[in-house]
């Protein structure tokens, strides 16, 4: 399902790509590959691969509060290798945010969520959201370079990690099938050109519209959202444990945000 998610993704790259190697401004350099190579191998396989076996193993509300610590862990990666400059607040908000998914991953190995959820599931999501995180700092690396626009790092970092996960797949289960029900394949191409490549080209475009600051506010709606509709749409059950917690995340990715945007104003 990743594989062909991403395969309708790269049809969607394809004039990014396209457009980059015709310029000879956006072109690829031969010392940039290993870093682009790097990029698509933590980004795509790695990243997706790791997280879809966490979403089989536990509910969609539980993954989405999850995905609320990405914005925190980025400021903690961007300290760390960036050597950007990280405040206490976002030290603490970090502090808070790890409390938090301790707190929803406990809510599963306590049963709350009955046998819908359980730790391995919430800790490969975690553990999706770190190659997430060195994922973006990568592509960060490229873009600042003044070489590359979002676009063409997007459309090189994706085609090149879906290729990279074509290999794995047919490594390791052979060719995908293809006698699928309409609805599946509805379901893919919608996740690959809709739930991956225009939900890139638009994040890239308001980027280039809002400070940085004022975009990551709205990263907070995923966890929200996600586990708003888990529970509505899917039923899942979000017990006491998994409520504090998603709290705990969300505010804390609150709070980088809105210091992020004290650190602009001043």
């Amino acid at each position: 399902m990743v594989l062909y998610r991403f395969l309708f993704a790269s049809v969607g790259f394809a004039p990014g790509v396209w457009r980059g190697m015709r310029n000879p401004a956006t072109r690829i350099r031969r010392q940039d590959l290993w870093l682009i190579l790097t990029a698509a191998l933590v980004g795509v396989p790695i990243q997706f691969l790791i997280q879809f076996a966490g979403l089989v193993r536990t509910t969609v509300s539980h993954a989405s509060l999850m995905v609320g610590v990405l914005p925190v862990l980025l400021a903690a990666g961007s300290a760390l290798f960036a050597h950007e400059h990280v405040t206490i607040k976002r030290w603490i908000a970090l502090l808070g945010s790890t409390l938090g998914a301790g707190l929803i991953a406990f809510g599963a190995s306590a049963g709350e969520a009955g046998s819908q959820a359980t730790l391995l599931g919430d800790l490969l999501v975690a553990a999706s959201l770190v190659a997430a995180v060195g994922w973006i700092l990568l592509v960060q690396v490229m873009m600042k370079s003044g070489r590359y626009t979002s676009v063409t790092a997007s459309a090189y970092v994706m085609t090149a990690g879906t290729v990279m996960l074509a290999i794995w797949v047919f490594a390791t289960e052979g060719p995908p099938p293809v006698r699928l029900s309409a609805l599946t394949w509805i379901s893919v191409v919608a996740m690959g050109l809709l739930a991956t490549t225009v939900t890139t080209y638009l994040w890239n475009w308001g980027l280039a519209q809002v400070p940085a600051s004022q975009a990551g506010v709205f990263l907070n709606l995923e966890p929200v959202v996600g586990a708003v509709l888990g529970v509505v749409v899917l039923h899942d059950v979000l017990g006491p444990f998994g409520v504090v917690g998603g709290l705990l995340v969300v505010g804390a990715a609150i709070a980088v945000a809105m210091d992020e945007g004290e650190a602009k104003e001043r």
